[in-house]
């Protein structure tokens, strides 16, 4: 198994810079930063560090993950966030658990044990609500659906129909937005009875940088797709 850390940037210098040196080379195979066209430094630290590094094209999440899959190695690939909300010690931990024959497995922050101190009351609310959504309408096991930390098998991008712009395209224009692939892939992965698993996982606080975060329009566009997805793609 040879695992890809994809890690997805944008304007995240200050989280760079703290989490990046406590990331050890022996935990993957392929390091890839996938740069959504920083202005704060992010690209010129990348460089200077010898970090192998995309620099996104087309803007949002999605369109990140899809722009640097042709450089992806690896059968195993883990996203991490590099503003300080995920904890990489755990990386080990998430590739140990693929090991053991697991389709999906991710980081959670709302397992036993785990915490989000990120979270406001909205985020950790409609979290938890998609969450209990995809359990309850596609047979989903999960405690966090939506999170980025996660690793996965890379064929699941092509089985699940990732790759296709028709599965996110008619949410995106209807409210005008750009959305990631890791609510669909937790949907269709419990539609086709993958073998997932979740670890605990704390989230800490940013260690710089802006939220991303578009409440009102993701929350549509994702409740759109756990609805859609009760009636098409089996």
């Amino acid at each position: 198994m040879k695992v890809t850390l994809l890690i997805p940037t944008l304007n995240e210098i200050d989280g760079m810079k703290a989490i990046m040196p406590k990331i050890k080379p022996e935990w993957y195979d392929q390091l890839l930063i996938v740069d959504g066209q920083s202005t704060d430094g992010t690209i010129e630290y990348c460089r200077e560090k010898g970090y192998p590094i995309v620099i996104q094209q087309k803007k949002g999440m999605r369109n990140a993950y899809m722009e640097a899959l042709p450089h992806v190695t690896g059968d195993v690939i883990l996203t991490f966030s590099p503003d300080g909300n995920s904890i990489p010690e755990l990386i080990p931990a998430c590739i140990a658990k693929m090991k053991d024959g697991y389709d999906q497995v991710i980081v959670s922050r709302y397992a036993a044990g785990a915490r989000s101190y990120d979270d406001d009351a909205v985020t950790a609310f409609g979290n938890k609500m998609f969450t209990s959504f995809i359990n309850f309408f596609h047979g989903g096991h999960y405690t966090d659906a939506m999170v980025i930390y996660r690793a996965y098998k890379k064929q699941l991008i092509y089985d699940l129909d990732l790759d296709k712009d028709s599965s996110y395209e008619f949410e995106e224009k209807l409210f005008r937005t750009r959305i990631s692939w890791e609510p669909l892939l937790s949907i269709r992965a419990a539609k086709r009875k993958l073998k997932t698993a979740d670890i605990p996982g704390d989230e800490p606080k940013r260690e710089g940088g802006e939220r991303k975060l578009q409440v009102l329009k993701w929350g549509a566009a994702y409740m759109f797709e756990v609805f859609r997805e009760i009636f098409v793609w089996k």
